[in-house]
């Protein structure tokens, strides 16, 4: 019973425990301030097209956020994401679906960008290529 009492008393500052608490960090996950070249597009194709090259500003496992100059982000909008980003045939670049939760207008006339990830796309780790690595 005290320590239920001690929780949800007021602090002599005026304010709750829980309303201290409302203003930190509420992402899930540390955020990393790395760069890392990326290519975002559009998943909806009624929306208008653009293809974005970008770097990361600060990445998380689950979310990145990134500078550009491109107008077409709205909020909720759903990417495809190709990261790390490469044009050569054998790179480790892995696609996938994303959608921004943070739209930013930036006093350097740029816009942040806030995408969480929902899922990765395309060939899994445990994809088959038709033959067996097994021995008999």
């Amino acid at each position: 019973m005290a320590t239920q009492e001690l929780m949800s008393k007021t602090p002599q500052g005026g304010i709750s425990a829980n309303r201290a608490t409302s203003h930190t960090e509420r992402r899930g996950s540390r955020r990393c301030k790395i760069t890392q070249l990326m290519r975002i597009r559009p998943s909806d194709p009624e929306k208008d097209h653009f293809d974005d090259l970008r770097g990361t500003l600060s990445v998380s496992r689950s979310g990145v956020y990134y500078q550009t100059s491109e107008s077409g982000y709205e909020l909720g909008m759903r990417l495809f994401v190709s990261m790390p980003y490469s044009q050569e045939a054998a790179s480790m670049s892995r696609e996938y679906l994303a959608e921004v939760v943070r739209v930013d207008s930036l006093a350097n006339g740029m816009t942040g960008i806030g995408f969480k990830i929902l899922m990765e796309m395309g060939g899994q780790a445990g994809y088959s290529y038709g033959f067996s690595m097994q021995r008999k």
